[in-house]
């Protein structure tokens, strides 16, 4: 059982948490819970650690008799979590690596593209209402915040093992080769031409979410086919970045799922 703040394996799992080029250095990152240890894949499993207490419960156990773990005492396990209740169990996963044309293999992709996102929570409510809705994959311009932040990643609730992503160097022709390639790109903004349920989302579609306090460069929703705006009343500016994919990739869902004549 390691119960020493200065062992070198509890100082890494610090730095995992806190850094991300740590995280990129070794080509893994950190999940925390049951849940997120029941969903990994075993193949991405590289370290497990549990707290003392944690065995006691007998959690998990087929899962935990599959893998090697190292035990924790208790006080210093909550050093290594990145949050206030911990539930004593912590993988370190290598993480997941995706090329473009794995999130435009089926016929009609639907894809959500994000510029400039920077709430982990935010990201990770994408993630998962991006798989929760059918979307093939998420799209993130190279200055959104770390997917594989403690944060992003619980957010997640899993979803990060099933959602294909990737970061574009350059959002913008990014956005061109999907028009190009047949997918229409609908961008939320404000100003929009007309309503989001106006359009078809039947056919290959991308929606593109821009930063919580700036939207989209003008410049990039100039790039995508078209400008959609979801209707609000009262004095309401604009809605949640995370709020306004998922009503966007709702009407996707919706539209498609009447389609195949299953509404």
């Amino acid at each position: 059982m390691i119960t020493a703040a200065t062992n070198s394996r509890i100082k890494r799992l610090i730095q995992l948490n806190q850094k991300a080029k740590i995280r990129r250095q070794e080509n893994v990152f950190v999940t925390e819970g049951v849940r997120m240890f029941l969903e990994a894949p075993l193949t991405k499993i590289r370290e497990v650690y549990v707290s003392e207490s944690f065995l006691g419960r007998d959690l998990c156990p087929e899962k935990l008799a599959a893998v090697t773990y190292e035990v924790v005492e208790d006080s210093l396990f909550k050093k290594i979590s990145d949050t206030a209740t911990p539930q004593g169990i912590l993988c370190v996963m290598e993480q997941l690596h995706y090329e473009p044309g794995q999130l435009l293999q089926k016929e009609n992709p639907l894809l959500l593209l994000l510029e400039n996102i920077q709430d982990p929570g935010n990201l990770g409510t994408m993630f998962r209402t991006a798989e929760a809705a059918g979307a093939d994959g998420i799209i993130m311009s190279r200055d959104t915040v770390d997917v594989y932040n403690p944060k992003v990643i619980r957010s997640t609730m899993g979803s990060i093992f099933r959602m294909p992503f990737y970061y574009a160097q350059d959002l913008q022709e990014t956005v061109a080769a999907l028009r190009c390639g047949g997918v229409q790109v609908y961008a939320a903004h404000l100003g929009g031409k007309q309503y989001y349920t106006q359009a078809s989302y039947t056919g290959g579609t991308a929606f593109l979410v821009g930063n919580e306090g700036n939207g989209l460069l003008e410049e990039t929703a100039r790039a995508a086919d078209q400008t959609v705006r979801i209707p609000m009343e009262g004095e309401v500016e604009s809605l949640n970045a995370a709020v306004s994919a998922a009503v966007m990739l709702y009407e996707a869902f919706r539209q498609r799922r009447q389609e195949r004549g299953e509404l």
